[in-house]
């Protein structure tokens, strides 16, 4: 057996000390999971799924505590304190995320969160993050269909508009005139595929697109009216910040919804707003 280090394994109870209990773990001996993070009635025999890392002497050891990312994953983190060496980011564990000068692409400072992808140095056999991001994202084509759903993740800000890492995968991009809510570094969304071009970039978007997202807009809007005395004030003429604010949609969104109640005889409109038949 080999475990995983950066990662949650299952391991065996093979023996309880004073300070905790050893768990099996094959290749690499004996693995002391301490005392504060055994369960009550954790026995001999008895298997647990815990998070392998290493403490400050380097050593093997395992918790139940969850951090924030595993090997393997982008997250964003909070620079706990900065040293002649780097940065080290809370990530939810005892000991911080080291993150040295090469693997940053701006100098760290205490207290900011940045993107970070958590990985093993090939060289020290050590858990630490890199900013450097792009080098770990899939150059993989995506095979994606639109208006899939997918995780999102908010990953930086552009001219264009923000790009997200999809899927803990790919890169992707929404472009500023589709977003009609507050976007903050490190934010965790559903989103869905609008294109993967021929080149393999991804547009993506924080509403559904196509004809299934109008015809779930047109449900939700009915049902609005119905809950609502019949009667909405919003139009076609509405500012696109108070319809997000009421429906959670893009204004162009909102109108093709509109477009499709009218059309099937269920709705009136009116300047003071939208009414139901």
């Amino acid at each position: 057996m080999n475990i995983e280090l950066g990662k949650y394994n299952k391991l065996t109870v093979v023996k309880e000390v004073d300070f905790g209990v050893y768990l099996d773990g094959g290749e690499e001996g004996e693995i002391l999971l301490p005392t504060r993070y055994v369960p009550e009635r954790l026995n001999v025999g008895d298997e647990i799924e815990v998070f392998i890392y290493l403490d400050i002497d380097e050593r093997t050891i395992a918790t139940t505590l969850h951090p924030y990312a595993q090997v393997g994953e982008f997250a964003c983190l909070e620079v706990a304190w900065v040293n002649e060496f780097g940065a080290f980011l809370d990530w939810g564990l005892m000991k911080d995320l080291f993150v040295p000068f090469r693997e940053q692409k701006m100098r760290m400072d205490k207290g900011r969160k940045y993107v970070v992808y958590v990985m093993i140095d090939s060289d020290s056999y050590r858990i630490m993050g890199t900013a450097k991001v792009e080098k770990y994202l899939s150059k993989e084509f995506p095979k994606y269909k639109s208006g899939q759903e997918v995780d999102m993740m908010v990953w930086q800000r552009t001219e264009l508009g923000f790009k997200v890492i999809i899927d803990n995968k790919y890169a992707g991009l929404i472009y500023s005139n589709e977003v009609f809510q507050p976007l903050e570094l490190g934010m965790k969304l559903k989103g869905y595929i609008k294109n993967v071009r021929e080149d393999g970039k991804i547009d993506a978007s924080i509403q559904k697109v196509g004809v299934k997202g109008i015809e779930d807009f047109s449900a939700t809007l009915l049902g609005y009216l119905k809950e609502n005395g019949g009667h909405t004030n919003l139009n076609d003429k509405s500012d696109p910040e108070d319809i997000y604010d009421t429906f959670g949609v893009s204004k162009k969104v909102f109108k093709k919804g509109v477009g499709d109640l009218y059309k099937r005889h269920l709705i009136r409109i009116s300047d003071d707003g939208i009414y139901l038949i």
